[in-house]
């Protein structure tokens, strides 16, 4: 009989009635790694994992190879640790996803943060939608750009034109974690507006996201 399946029991019936506020960080990740280490208690593995990495967010943020560093950390535990920010990133995406109307920049914010969460790298993502700001696609046209400025403005005409597109939002998120436009922004955003009015497509925003931050280059004033 596993000694341990007592107390996952107990920690399981408590979230399932209490959810997970009532538990410490460390008892978060005791719970979940009870699904990738059936047999072994993970309450000493858990205060490691904070202890090393300072805080529940660092340890799902670890790059696999800084997790399995970690003594008795194989690798179900490292792709359960690592489902952890994918799944909570795909959960907010689907939540927020077509049939939306972003008439306003706060819903444009809200619709494109889970979308830049957790990454890495410079992405830039673009919304085409119809006369009445109805989403009708969004998606990531490059990554890993220096800058705004090595946005090719003949792939998001493309795009605009495939979808048959009244407008347009441009989006991209700064990994500095300061999200001003710098002046190539401005000016790659303003080439751009200047392409689509041509075609007879309105730039109505340019979102740059930070983090939790986000800057409307049209509420800037700027578009």
């Amino acid at each position: 009989m596993n000694i341990h399946e007592g107390h996952r029991e107990r920690m399981k019936q408590r979230f399932m009635e209490q959810g997970l506020d009532v538990f410490d960080d460390h008892q978060v990740l005791e719970l979940l790694l009870f699904y990738s280490m059936p047999r072994k208690d993970t309450n000493p593995l858990a205060h490691q994992l904070l202890e090393h990495f300072g805080s529940l967010e660092a340890v799902f943020e670890a790059p696999t190879e800084e997790l399995k560093k970690i003594s008795g950390i194989g690798d179900s535990a490292v792709t359960l640790l690592r489902l952890i920010p994918e799944v909570s990133r795909r959960y907010l995406i689907d939540k927020n996803s077509f049939d939306k109307v972003l008439d306003s920049s706060a819903k444009v914010g809200a619709f494109l943060a889970p979308r830049f969460m957790y990454e890495r790298d410079e992405v830039v993502i673009v919304i085409c939608l119809d006369a009445k700001c109805k989403v009708l696609a969004c998606k990531e046209l490059f990554r890993g750009a220096a800058d705004c400025a090595e946005i090719s403005i003949r792939k998001i005409a493309e795009l605009a034109l495939a979808k048959n597109a009244s407008s347009i939002i441009l989006s991209h998120n700064h990994v500095s974690g300061i999200a001003l436009p710098s002046i190539e922004d401005e000016m790659t955003t303003k080439r751009i507006k200047a392409t689509l009015d041509a075609m007879g497509i309105s730039l109505i925003d340019h979102i740059i996201v930070a983090g939790d931050d986000y800057i409307s280059m049209s509420d800037s004033g700027i578009i």
